[in-house]
């Protein structure tokens, strides 16, 4: 036979020259066909479509109930009030956004309160006052202060000054703003929603508003509730706690 003829050579007993290309194109193929119909992924395997019918099961369905107890319940948050601290009336959108009035150390100053609450949405007790004096020493009292005149260790280091709880603008602040602060963020104190559930921030409302009256006992200042169910006197009065007087405020300041 012909050298190049890509056939069997009866003389040599060989593939000639020519064809090896061929066969190796040919096996590389061959090994490629073979190795993609061997493949079994898991968007090919066996499944049923959602509403069918399963002899598999006694009652005929593919879908199966859920497992009890795997369906979260009381999650809708459905109490605006206190899941946001805002009211159920949205702000008037027509009238014209105030300019930022800014402090000496940079911080915003919020001058518009409207759409907030000004009463608490749940009850007004000493146990509340307790847990948000608790809370408070761990989150805010490093910048805050200790009575929240915005003397915390960090600042005394050189963080920027937070705005006192006692003066006249923040005295007179409904409760949701504080609320809101904690939850959103405000200036350079960014939002604590992830650390503080929402029944702590109301805790720590309360407390804020304890200092801000023990700070000014002479003022008008009362801390009211909007939750009847639970208390005998809807303006519930919560006297402010003996340690939070500005005598303790150096030896509160190192606590974190």
């Amino acid at each position: 036979m012909l050298k190049n003829s890509g056939q069997w050579s009866v003389v040599s007993g060989q593939w000639s020259a020519f064809g090896k290309p061929s066969i190796y194109c040919l096996l590389l193929t061959a090994f490629c066909l073979l190795a993609g119909g061997c493949r079994y992924d898991m968007q090919d395997q066996p499944r049923y479509k959602a509403f069918k019918k399963s002899e598999f099961f006694s009652d005929d369905k593919a879908m199966r109930d859920l497992p009890e107890g795997t369906v979260p319940r009381g999650f809708l948050r459905e109490d605006k009030a206190f899941y946001t601290g805002k009211t159920d009336v949205a702000p008037n959108a027509a009238s014209p956004p105030t300019t930022p009035v800014l402090d000496a150390s940079g911080n915003t100053l919020v001058t518009d309160f409207s759409g907030l609450i000004g009463e608490f949405p749940v009850p007004v007790t000493k146990e509340l006052v307790d847990r948000g004096e608790q809370r408070y020493k761990v989150f805010c009292i490093v910048c805050h202060g200790p009575v929240g005149s915005g003397d915390g260790m960090i600042v005394r280091r050189g963080f920027s000054k937070p705005p006192t709880y006692h003066d006249d603008r923040l005295r007179n602040a409904p409760v949701g703003h504080f609320y809101n602060v904690i939850t959103n963020g405000q200036g350079k104190m960014s939002s604590y929603a992830a650390q503080v559930p929402p029944a702590d921030r109301w805790a720590i409302v309360s407390y804020i508003r304890t200092l801000q009256i023990s700070q000014n006992p002479n003022g008008n200042l009362t801390m009211t509730s909007a939750n009847q169910a639970n208390t005998n006197n809807s303006n519930t009065m919560v006297t402010p706690n003996a340690n939070t007087n500005n005598s303790n405020a150096n030896t509160q300041g190192g606590t974190r």
